[in-house]
């Protein structure tokens, strides 16, 4: 484990293994920069991968007040002590990267698997979510909070939450829960983002054949919209493709 330092003293902690371009993975929701191992294994044949935690994840830290401004400048400090200027996002990490290279930082490809946008087609989210998900963290509840997230924000039924509560890796989302409020605020009205049409680098958009047919069209409509963008699909599961899969796709855009 490394560590560098962010704008406002945040200690951000990241791993890196593997050897050629660096290339910097940017997690979702309830990921760690171990969530990337299987990834990060599979892509080090050809590249040098960086994977971070986000602030307040794991070994980094946070300064609060949160902003999604500060976590920008988190990615900004991460880029300068590798050396990067390649991105990959998975989900509101994939919203985050793309923000990023819309923004005033040295990225020069960027990558992500399903942001989740929410089209027209997409299934309605109760407007009360945000609110009720901040005041859930505000008041320590934080159990409550993933399951809130779980049945409203993924649309979970609530038999399929009370067998995740049993399961044993539960407790590893619980303790993850305040960083539910920072994902949410990075997809800001959930909306496809006009920020994306800004973007001047080429951009990859990937999903998989066994995601729901919304987050599908979404990640084809996030590529449609940046001047340099393209999708990509590929047989996998809900939300997930094989780490060979996605590093195959990955290496052949970062590469090109």
């Amino acid at each position: 484990m490394q560590t560098v330092t962010s704008k406002d003293g945040t200690s951000i902690a990241y791993d890196r293994s593997g050897q050629g371009p660096t290339l910097v993975l940017v997690g979702g929701a309830f990921m760690t920069r171990a969530s990337f191992a299987p990834l990060a294994s599979a892509l080090a044949a050809s590249f040098d991968v960086v994977a971070y935690d986000r602030r307040g994840r794991a070994d980094s830290t946070i300064v609060e007040p949160y902003s999604v401004d500060r976590e920008l400048e988190d990615l900004a400090a991460v880029l300068s002590a590798v050396g990067g200027s390649f991105l990959y996002g998975m989900s509101s990490g994939a919203a985050l990267a793309f923000l990023a290279a819309s923004a005033d930082l040295p990225i020069t490809r960027v990558a992500g698997m399903e942001p989740p946008y929410r089209l027209p087609d997409a299934p309605p989210v109760d407007p009360t979510y945000g609110p009720v998900l901040t005041s859930l963290i505000e008041a320590g509840r934080n159990d409550d909070a993933v399951a809130h997230f779980m049945l409203n924000g993924v649309g979970q039924p609530q038999a399929v939450v009370d067998h995740m509560r049993a399961d044993p890796f539960w407790p590893h989302l619980v303790a993850l829960a305040p960083t539910l409020v920072h994902d949410n605020a990075v997809m800001a009205d959930g909306g496809l983002p006009p920020f994306l049409s800004t973007i001047t680098v080429p951009a990859l958009v990937v999903s998989s054949t066994g995601s729901s047919p919304w987050l599908q069209s979404a990640a084809a409509a996030a590529a449609a919209a940046v001047p340099d963008g393209r999708h990509v699909s590929r047989d996998g599961g809900f939300h997930d493709l094989p780490p060979e899969v996605l590093a195959a796709v990955l290496t052949e855009f970062f590469k090109a």
